[in-house]
């Protein structure tokens, strides 16, 4: 009940200190006013008796000392708060559209770089607490892994089952972003966002990659390109795990050119794990969700209950005088 309770005068409250005060006072009269009588031996008397009147006694100055307490505590203007708050959330649609072409084993990131891409996919994901988010993964053909939602659990779940040699192998850069914008084309979020993660060069898929970059601009989608994989030749382990090496290579004019056919768009380069981190740390800090938040604040007076409590107590110890 009184968990929110603040006063209007706290400064009052000091004036509590006159309550030990007259504890204080109290204890030194009753002492002072004993009969100085001392009796060499008292094993013939039993205890001396205390009669209810003592009790009373005794009783009234509690009571008085209550009374005080309640009355400084009541003319402090003891107030109790109730908040609470409207939060409207304006938030934002993102599909990740990932590329997981046979390519993106590539060892130059740790584990490799498809890993490398879901981890801190999954880190990105679980900071987006307002926002429906999409997985899209392609590779030679273009697969909606998850539809928009807020669920994010179900999200890393999918996320986590994305592995290569799943989808015909090659590189569908078009496609991929084409699927993307069909799923959140129609969205009415405030803000529409796909970010295109790949490590290769369109060489499959049936449609052009800037041509649907164009589309994404005529939907208002915003397109964040991201390029990854280190420069020269890359670790690659066959499927009987035998080393190799080889060069992926990576068209960057062409991923530049997409993500600037949007409005607000950009492309990144990451070369590792931690690069790749902070691109998706600045689009986090990029793309914020809105909130508009309006406090209310509703006062309560609680003094009149310690003001009744002060007289009632004052009562009882004037009832009581009249006790014999």
């Amino acid at each position: 009940m009184f968990g929110n309770i603040s006063f209007a005068h706290p400064w009052l409250l000091t004036l509590l200190v006159a309550v030990p005060l007259m504890v204080l006072w109290y204890l030194l009269r009753h002492k002072r006013i004993k009969a100085p009588l001392h009796i060499p031996s008292t094993e013939m008397f039993g205890k001396p008796l205390r009669t209810p009147r003592h009790v009373l006694y005794h009783l009234r100055f509690v009571l008085r000392c209550l009374a005080v307490t309640l009355l400084v505590v009541a003319i402090a203007r003891p107030q109790s708060k109730l908040s609470f708050e409207e939060m409207e959330i304006e938030g934002i649609d993102i599909v990740l559209a990932i590329d997981v072409s046979g390519s993106m084993k590539g060892e130059d990131f740790r584990p490799n770089r498809l890993e490398a891409a879901k981890d801190v996919a999954r880190e990105f994901i679980d900071g987006r607490h307002n926002d429906r988010i999409a997985l899209v993964e392609f590779a030679g053909e273009a697969f909606t892994q998850t539809p928009l939602t807020i669920d994010h659990n179900v999200l890393n779940r999918q996320l986590a089952s994305m592995r290569t040699g799943l989808l015909e192998d090659g590189t569908a850069i078009g496609d991929g972003l084409a699927t993307a914008i069909n799923r959140i084309k129609e969205s009415e979020a405030i803000s529409k966002v796909i970010i295109l993660l790949t490590d290769g060069v369109n060489n499959r898929g049936s449609i052009d990659p800037e041509t649907a970059a164009e589309l994404a601009a005529e939907y208002g989608i915003r397109l964040y390109t991201i390029g990854v994989g280190s420069r020269g030749d890359v670790l690659y382990h066959d499927e009987y795990g035998r080393p190799y090496h080889a060069r992926a290579d990576l068209d960057e004019q062409l991923l530049t050119h997409m993500a600037q056919a949007t409005d607000g768009g950009h492309y990144y380069r990451a070369t590792d794990k931690n690069s790749l981190k902070d691109i998706f740390e600045q689009i986090d800090k990029t793309e914020k969700t809105r909130i508009d938040v309006t406090q209310y604040h509703q006062t309560k007076e609680e003094f009149k209950l310690f003001l009744m409590l002060a007289l009632l107590a004052l009562a009882a110890e004037m009832l009581l005088r009249f006790v014999k």
